[in-house]
């Protein structure tokens, strides 16, 4: 059965981020689905400025966890900054830690992992901006290009997209990890 991927995000996300492991996982033969807070299209943030418009697949309302094998949190600044603000989206989240599936985030996308309240206890790292964020959320934060703990899979930002990219095919691959816990 075809593997099928959610990546969450909304406007303001950082187009390298979602961008580079979509295709990285769509070289892999997985479905790779677009989910939003909206229907219709969501604007991409490259480096310091707007850029391209990304095709929304489906809406939190359309989906849930269970139609996926694993979720992708791009980063950006403005992005995770809404998300944490959705309680459909932490929803959404926490239930891959509750199912037991791989979850990736990378650069601030780590914001909406401590709203979704899932990061307790566990190794992570991120943008360096929002090291002492896990921290008080009771991450330990460590300074490497990727990170994986019970498939949970994170890294710091754009430099770090081939490591990650390969290591979140390696997690959903493996598939359910009976560690992974909300």
């Amino acid at each position: 059965m075809k593997k099928r991927i959610a990546i969450l995000a909304t406007n303001g996300f950082e187009e390298s981020e979602l961008k580079s492991p979509k295709e990285a996982m769509e070289k892999e033969g997985f479905q790779v689905d677009i989910v939003s807070l909206e229907a219709g299209t969501i604007k991409a943030w490259d480096g310091d400025d707007w850029s391209n418009d990304y095709k929304v697949d489906y809406t939190l309302n359309d989906v849930t966890a269970k139609d996926y094998n694993a979720l992708i949190l791009p980063g950006g600044v403005i992005n995770p900054d809404k998300l944490r603000r959705s309680e459909d989206a932490l929803v959404f989240v926490r239930d891959f830690f509750k199912q037991h599936k791989p979850v990736a985030a990378i650069c601030h996308a780590a914001w909406t992992l401590i709203s979704a309240e899932v990061v307790e206890g566990r190794t992570m790292t991120s943008f360096s901006s929002i090291k002492k964020d896990l921290e008080n959320a009771g991450a330990l934060w460590v300074d490497k290009e990727v990170v994986v703990d019970e498939a949970l899979v994170t890294s710091r930002n754009p430099d770090d997209l081939p490591a990650f990219n390969a290591k979140v095919i390696e997690e959903i691959k493996e598939g359910k990890h009976d560690l992974q816990h909300a």
